[in-house]
């Protein structure tokens, strides 16, 4: 029978959870890294129990683990020592440093700012190969390892798609998802609060921004500007590499070529602000988003928890509540921490700032809490094991 892995990045260290194909019982490992930020884990479409970790640390810096046995041991891929509190991080593996002439980015206050390195918030492996993995970093740049995460060498392309002009948004600058084009090895595409999505199609060489029917009215004067936007999410369902969906900081959107132009899509939804979006592994036009009530308000409308699906590929969406509290409920579901997995009736997970993780068997129908209690949960990825 098959398995299912749910790797669970949190504030306050990883979890690995386990189930065989039923997925009803669930057997919990952790916490990994215990007391630092897991911003995101991710194992290898190649290699399932090759699995890469970002660690990190306000006070310690940023640290890249790997485990070659499917969450059991681990360590950092240069051999570097371990940190330990009250040491900086060692190792040519942890080392992420901007190419070429730094420069500056806008800041808060409009005024232009140097580069910072800060942390990786999300990584992603190759589809082909078990060594290579890029890295989305704060401030927002995107990184890749050809040796199992040894070494980083930054794609300053990214940066050079208008860079000047991007703007941190409140939660900072950072590329906070890499989705790589399952028919095209060339393709790659980022999403970057506060800047967009940008696109490559020569392997990371050059890029260019693709945001052409985006509106942020409260965030840009310019309605027709090429770069500016807070977008949330971005995904995608392999068989249709040029559909993607798109959680912005307010509407739901959808593109058809690739990205040269976007559409509204939140039609019925409660609220069109959230961060994560999903699509379900067998049906391309079903998509899952988290309504959240507003900007400042960061929390599921009337304090009721639910996820919203559309079978149409957006504008109809129903409310699926079943096993999810339905009242006095404040957390919320941040952009990383939703993902589906590949079985026959396609589950689909996310994973709550009140530490509860949330699993459905049936496509979302109903739900139950795999976990609860654990720190802020950051990101939740999914690994169908046959």
């Amino acid at each position: 029978m098959s398995k299912v892995r749910v790797l669970v990045g949190t504030k306050k260290g990883a979890f690995i959870l386990t189930a065989d194909g039923k997925r009803q019982k669930w057997k919990v490992s952790g916490p990994h890294f215990a007391g630092w930020e897991m911003y995101h884990l991710k194992a290898s479409p190649v290699d399932p129990d090759r699995i890469y970790a970002s660690q990190t640390s306000g006070w310690f810096g940023q640290v890249i683990q790997r485990s070659d046995d499917g969450g059991r041991t681990w360590a950092t891929p240069d051999g570097a020592p371990a940190p330990v509190p009250g040491e900086f991080p060692k190792g040519e593996s942890n080392k992420f440093v901007y190419a070429g002439e730094v420069g500056t980015h806008k800041w808060y206050d409009g005024t232009q700012h140097p580069w910072e390195f800060k942390r990786i918030w999300h990584l992603e492996p190759s589809l082909s190969d078990l060594d290579t993995v890029y890295a989305g970093a704060e401030d927002a740049a995107i990184f890749k390892t050809v040796d199992g995460g040894k070494t980083w060498q930054e794609l300053p392309g990214l940066r050079h798609a208008k860079g000047h002009l991007w703007q941190p948004g409140a939660g900072g600058m950072a590329v906070h998802t890499i989705i790589l084009d399952p028919k095209n090895a060339s393709r790659i595409f980022v999403a970057i609060s506060a800047a967009g999505v940008f696109r490559t199609d020569d392997g990371g060489k050059t890029w260019k921004p693709v945001n052409r029917g985006l509106k942020s009215q409260y965030e840009l004067p310019d309605p027709d500007a090429e770069v500016g936007h807070c977008v949330h999410r971005i995904a995608m369902h392999p068989s249709r590499p040029g559909v993607l969906f798109m959680q912005k900081h307010w509407d739901v959107m959808r593109t058809d070529n690739a990205g040269e132009q976007w559409s509204e899509v939140s039609g019925n939804l409660p609220s069109d602000f959230g961060f994560p979006i999903d699509v379900h592994a067998h049906e391309p036009e079903t998509v899952f988003v988290v309504p959240i009530k507003s900007d400042s308000e960061h929390f599921p409308p009337d304090g009721k928890l639910r996820v919203y699906r559309s079978r149409t590929g957006g504008n109809e969406w129903k409310a699926l509540t079943r096993g999810l509290p339905q009242k006095d409920c404040y957390v919320n579901v941040l952009r990383d921490a939703m993902a589906v997995d590949s079985l026959d009736e396609c589950g689909v997970y996310f994973g709550t700032t009140g530490g509860q993780v949330y699993a459905s068997a049936d496509s979302g129908d109903t739900w139950n809490p795999i976990v609860r209690d654990l720190p802020a949960v950051y990101s939740v990825e999914v690994q169908t094991l046959r």
